[in-house]
This record gives C-alpha cells, structure tokens and sequence, in this order.
C-alpha cells in the first residue's frame, strides 16, 4: 500500500522531536521542507495533522513548538480544580459571568425544569496556569446567594456547592463527542478556529436524587485526553 507524502514526512517529524523538550522551537517550514526534500505544502499537512494530535503547538507569528504533555482527568465527580491540582498544576479561571437567566429548551430538558424557569450561570475560562484549556458554561438550579463571592474565594465550583451551600453531588453523566473550535472559541482558547475539540455535556444530581448542574465545556482538543475507569481491584 502506498503512503501518502505528508505521513511520511509527519513520521519523520515525530523522530525528529523525539526526546525534545516540550517548548523546543521547530525549524521553518522551508527549512523543513528542503531538509526533508518535499514541499512546504506537505510539511504543512504534517505538521497540521501533529498539532491536532497534541505533539506540536503553533503560536502566530511566533512558530511551531514541541507541545506540552496533555492533561488527563480521570474522576466524573471531581473538578476540574481538583483535578490539576492533584496533578501538580495551578488551576486558574477567568469569570466571564454569573447570572440568573431564564432557562432553556436544552438547559431545562437537562435539569428536569419548565423553560424559562430561571438558573444560575457561571461561564467561565478554565487555565493550567497561564494556559487556557477550556471554555466552560454551567447552569446551576437552586438558591445561591452571593455566589460570585463565594466562588471567588474557593475557585472549585464544586467545593463551593459543598461547603457554601451544603450541596453534594453524588451521580454525574457525561456525554462526549467531538466539535470543532468556533471563532469565539479559538479566541477565548488562543487556538485555531477549526481545530477539534472535545464537547462535554455534564448533568450531575445530588445525593436525593436532584438535579443541579447542566455544564457545557469544550476543551482543547489538542491539550486533554479523557480516561474512564471501570471497577475495582
């Protein structure tokens, strides 16, 4: 069977970072290209096809780099606060809004509400330090006053629904697939508009039961990797 161009100039790029740190600038694409005699072209799809699967980053303007590892989260009821932060990395989020907003048609099928009925919202911007991860809107069903305070001073959503609202989350769904990144997106994200993404739909109940959270995120398709795990040993 014959191989198409770019994939093999993509295997010899993977040998040629083999071992680089993550931030290791790439030569140009002409540079690549000559070294590699091939066209810019293929060097392009290559290095396209490299970016979409995490192991390279490109900056406007600045260059093409060998990518951070990616993140993984591997717990439903944890946040994603807890998550980084149990693997040694700084979370951090840049509120967008929290509201009271009148639900709907999607939020209230997913939180068992009439449309209309107002919800909370907390959108936000998800960072691993200074780097933005994820876009994430979440709608919230009960009474929470003063929560951008409270959020503020915890940063964890969940650990504010616990500890400021005695409100613990016992069942979550999620619902996985993958979209690509829109021009809002891949502003908010410092991403390309295109690039894929991973959309999750999150529903989570208390422990009677009840509904209380409805959050759509997308995550950087090229930074986060999702692993479930199944029984115990």
């Amino acid at each position: 069977m014959k191989v198409p161009k770019y994939y093999q100039i993509k295997g010899d790029l993977l040998r040629l970072i083999d071992g680089a740190a993550p931030g290791t600038g790439l030569p140009t694409e002409r540079e690549l290209a000559e070294q590699f005699q091939t066209s810019r072209t293929t060097v392009r799809q290559a290095i396209a096809e490299l970016v979409i699967e995490g192991r390279l980053a490109r900056t406007q303007g600045s260059g093409t780099y060998v990518a951070e590892p990616k993140l993984i989260q591997l717990r439903q009821l944890t946040s994603f606060t807890e998550d980084l932060r149990d693997r040694g990395r700084d979370a951090k989020d840049v509120v967008l809004d929290i509201s009271r907003v009148a639900a709907d048609g999607e939020v209230a099928q997913a939180l068992g509400l009439a449309v209309g009925r107002l919800v909370y919202r907390v959108e936000r911007v998800r960072h691993a330090g200074e780097e933005p991860i994820a876009h994430e809107v979440a709608h919230l069903i009960g009474s929470f006053p003063r929560l951008r305070d409270e959020l503020a001073r915890r940063g964890s959503l969940y650990a504010t629904l616990r500890t400021a609202y005695g409100v613990d989350l016992a069942a979550a769904e999620d619902a996985i697939e993958t979209t690509m990144a829109t021009p809002q997106e891949a502003e908010l994200l410092r991403a390309e508009t295109g690039l894929p993404m991973l959309l999750i739909r999150r529903t989570a109940w208390d422990r009677a039961g009840r509904p209380v959270e409805y959050t759509r995120a997308v995550y950087r398709g090229d930074r986060f990797r999702f692993v479930a795990r199944f029984g115990t040993f």
